[in-house]
């Protein structure tokens, strides 16, 4: 980190500090430390009349914006005929109840707010009631709890003076009963977990309640005052995950999932207090954009580690203009609208609008995000579908939502993802989330090592315990190459376990993906090399051609000159997904020792035919 970067996090962490020794600093806090600068009247959570006062100007002569409200009310006008919400669980979550109906309450009030016309409203304030005669919001799993205070909070104050007096008390109760008194029960428990948390549930739980606090924090400020006054404290645990310069250890999906409550909390302080306590002043969030632009291929798959879904996809995040406005970052706008442009507009792409702009900001080729887990991009191109694309994965196994694919590696190239991640399994399998070494977690397939393109030694897996880290890293450049060591993952079995990745022959490719074993001598190990692809695998000796919807892809095993591929499928049985059409691709060595090198070339068959060969290769040492 350079000079720049370190004034940047000291500043930061100063901001910061000083934040939260004043907080700390009266520990019976009355109403004018925390709610000094409450904005009197509604609304006053995100989207004030002011702002809807430009918004609805801009529209005038602004095609763009007009089109996103279009989509926002399109969506109200579906809403109308949705069915009654039940208090229904699906395994021990009511997150998809809570989740529709703020897709629901969001939409609708703002399709009031903006067109006048009282069936909106009607129909939000109708959702609404109904789960604030609900029996509970599920508290045993608070983020269903969090995410329906956010949906009730943000349609209460909306929606304020359309409503009478009995309607609000109804509202208001529900919301206080519901959502902001279970957690203030916790938080007088020490029971609160998530508070210490440094990842989703963090920003979940205290952004949507956040949301429900301001909304009635005019009628019931001590406990607004007690939920706010938590947030701000515990808050920064999670936001520091984004240090140093943007990257989500949970990967790129659950980014957006973390970083929209994040958002939620951050832009109702903003709007209601007129400041979020120097929150965004801590380092990272203002460049964590960057990671779900750099981390989705040009077939718009993210890159798919973590508990990410199958074949996490990129879509609209509303969050990227929060930030953009924020932080003064034109790209996070441009970039955000071509989503937008080819998905759907959600709210917040009205609430936080700026039109698309030339910048001076641009996009590298390569990307090398730092932090606790890092990762690497690398691609030909920006504006090319067909572009090649890879990505590998380094950091630690007990990241939260975490697999064991420490050095898993994805590829891109003509329009498809041919090395891939499998993504989560079924949330509700037995002892999913006992990630101890030894859990049951481990157990699962996509969970541990055997699904991922990672080594394998001995039969086994990585170390639950294991780490791994970038030790040299060279990008942007003609020959892009990383190199990281894995050892800590594989400890029982190897001295040093290191992996390359790099572009030898330029930005065509092939890809070369290099392992080195240091094996002791009286402990020889069988090795393994593998590669996880929907492609069809046809083996030739040394070579594999990998077809997939017609392209294709060759591989060359380069060392040892002996050894040969074989495949097997990944299919599973039931309860666990079944990974149909899915192969492995691999290279076994038996029971080497000293040190042994496995190195493979990828090669994409261009229209015009394949890259170069690469003819050989260095040690890693020499990379």
């Amino acid at each position: 980190m350079g000079v720049k970067g370190l004034r940047k996090m000291y500043v930061a962490a100063i901001v910061t500090l000083i934040g939260l020794q004043a907080i700390a600093a009266q520990d019976k806090s009355t109403r004018d430390d925390i709610l000094a600068g409450l904005k009197a009247d509604h609304p006053r959570t995100m989207l004030t009349n002011d702002r809807l006062a430009e918004l609805k100007d801009m529209a005038q002569t602004d095609t763009v914006l007009q089109d996103y409200v279009s989509e926002v009310i399109s969506r109200a006008d579906r809403y109308m005929d949705s069915p009654k919400l039940e208090h229904k669980l699906r395994g021990p979550r009511l997150l998809h109840i809570s989740r529709d109906c703020m897709n629901r309450v969001h939409n609708l009030a703002l399709a009031y707010r903006w067109t006048g016309e009282t069936k909106y409203a009607d129909k939000a304030i109708d959702n609404m009631l109904t789960v604030c005669d609900f029996p509970d919001w599920n508290p045993s799993h608070f983020l269903d709890t969090a995410e329906m205070s956010n949906a009730v909070g943000t349609g209460y104050d909306w929606l304020y003076h359309y409503m009478d007096e009995k309607t609000r008390k109804k509202i208001r109760s529900g919301l206080i009963k519901l959502g902001l008194d279970p957690a203030i029960e916790l938080y007088d428990k020490d029971k609160a977990w998530w508070t210490k948390s440094a990842f989703n549930w963090n920003q979940v739980c205290n952004g949507g309640l956040t949301v429900g606090a301001l909304a009635v924090a005019d009628t019931h400020p001590q406990k607004a005052e007690q939920i706010i006054k938590k947030a701000v404290e515990t808050f920064p645990l999670a936001l520091r995950t984004y240090s140093p310069d943007g990257a989500w250890g949970e990967g790129p999906g659950y980014w957006h999932y973390a970083t929209m409550y994040t958002v939620f909390g951050l832009a109702s302080m903003q709007t209601a207090l007129g400041t979020d306590f120097g929150l965004t002043n801590i380092e990272g969030l203002d460049d964590s954009a960057l990671f779900p632009i750099y981390t989705t291929g040009p077939t718009g798959i993210y890159v798919n580690f973590a508990d990410a879904g199958e074949r996490s996809r990129r879509r609209p995040m509303a969050c990227m203009f929060w930030l953009a406005g924020k932080y003064d970052r034109q790209l996070y706008y441009n970039a955000e609208h071509k989503e937008v442009q080819k998905g759907r507009a959600d709210p917040g792409h009205v609430m936080w609008y700026a039109p698309q702009k030339p910048t001076d900001e641009k996009v590298s080729l390569d990307k090398h995000f730092d932090g606790k887990v890092p990762v690497i991009t690398m691609r030909s191109a920006w504006e090319d579908p067909d572009a090649l694309f890879l990505s590998i994965k380094t950091g630690y196994n007990q990241v939260n939502h975490g697999h064991l694919d420490l050095g898993n590696f994805e590829i891109e190239a003509l329009g498809l993802r041919w090395a891939r991640d499998l993504g989560r399994d079924d949330y509700n399998l037995p002892g999913y989330w006992n990630s101890r070494k030894g859990g049951t977690r481990w157990t699962y397939y996509r969970l541990n090592s055997l699904s991922h393109s990672v080594p394998l030694l001995a039969g086994e897996g990585q170390d639950p315990t294991g780490k791994a880290h970038f030790i040299d890293v060279e990008l942007n450049c003609d020959q892009p190459c990383a190199v990281l060591d894995m050892s800590s993952a594989y400890s029982d079995h190897a001295k040093r376990v290191r992996r390359g990745i790099a572009l030898p022959n330029g930005r065509k490719g092939p890809v070369l993906i290099q392992d080195e074993y240091y094996i002791p001598n009286d402990k020889p190990t069988d090795v393994v090399w593998a590669m996880t692809t929907d492609a069809d695998i046809k083996l030739n000796g040394s070579e594999a051609t990998l077809t997939l919807k017609g392209e294709k892809m060759i591989a060359r095993i380069i060392s040892p000159s002996n050894a040969a591929f074989s495949k097997e499928s990944a299919a599973q049985q039931p309860p666990e997904k079944d990974n149909k059409g899915v192969s492995r691709l691999l290279v076994k060595l038996d029971q080497p020792s000293g040190k042994t090198t496995i190195a493979v070339s990828l090669a994409p068959v261009w229209p015009e035919g394949p890259p170069p060969q690469i003819k050989k290769i260095m040690p890693l040492s020499r990379w």
